[in-house]
């Protein structure tokens, strides 16, 4: 008896576990999860050089030499937004990865010049991305996605320039108020 109850509880769990993994998957996070707060608005997310749905310039790639695109975004007036966070990361055939982590860019600012990475707002930081490298890693995959997804924060990221990926994605998503995602295809 006391061996079906724990096969029934372990049944239960690992149900839940996947409901849980699925409901996140579909609710469209990926690296960077759901923030604690009860609603999340929406950042409309744009570029002069990017468009979405369509391939990332190769100047934006590894084939080019232009860093980071340019990236503007607009939402709704956040009384509690504290800061920014830009998170470019891809999914392609080969796995996932974070390409570029900038954040602690000051609420008031709606948009990035080219190359951000080598040039960033005054007082935030950039942590390694999934390659280890500070700042900005073109992606070199010619298929998959790349998603520039922009987070306004509820609190700074504690976290100090160059600290562990993890760290600061978690920091991230546990201060999300806002998200908004442009995503390429492939690479021009």
């Amino acid at each position: 008896m006391g061996l079906c109850n724990t096969a029934s509880r372990v049944r239960r769990a690992t149900v839940t576990a996947t409901v849980v993994a699925v409901a996140f998957a579909l609710s469209g996070c990926s690296l960077v999860g759901r923030s604690q707060a009860n609603e999340i608005a929406e950042i409309n997310v744009s570029s002069p050089e990017l468009r979405d749905g369509m391939p990332l310039p190769g100047d934006y790639s590894c084939k080019g030499d232009q860093g980071s695109p340019p990236l503007r975004w607009s939402s709704e007036p956040l009384p509690k937004a504290k800061s920014i966070a830009i998170v470019v990361d891809s999914i392609t055939s080969s796995g996932s990865a974070v390409h570029w982590v900038l954040y602690n860019i000051p609420a008031t600012t709606t948009e990035l010049g080219p190359n951000a990475t080598a040039d960033p707002p005054e007082g935030s930081g950039q942590a390694k991305a999934t390659s280890g490298k500070v700042g900005y890693e073109p992606p070199c995959n010619d298929k998959g996605s790349y998603r520039f997804t922009v987070y306004t924060l509820s609190a700074r990221v504690k976290s100090s320039e160059g600290a562990p990926l993890p760290e600061v994605l978690k920091e991230i998503a546990g201060n999300t108020i806002a998200r908004g995602r442009l995503t390429t295809v492939d690479i021009e």
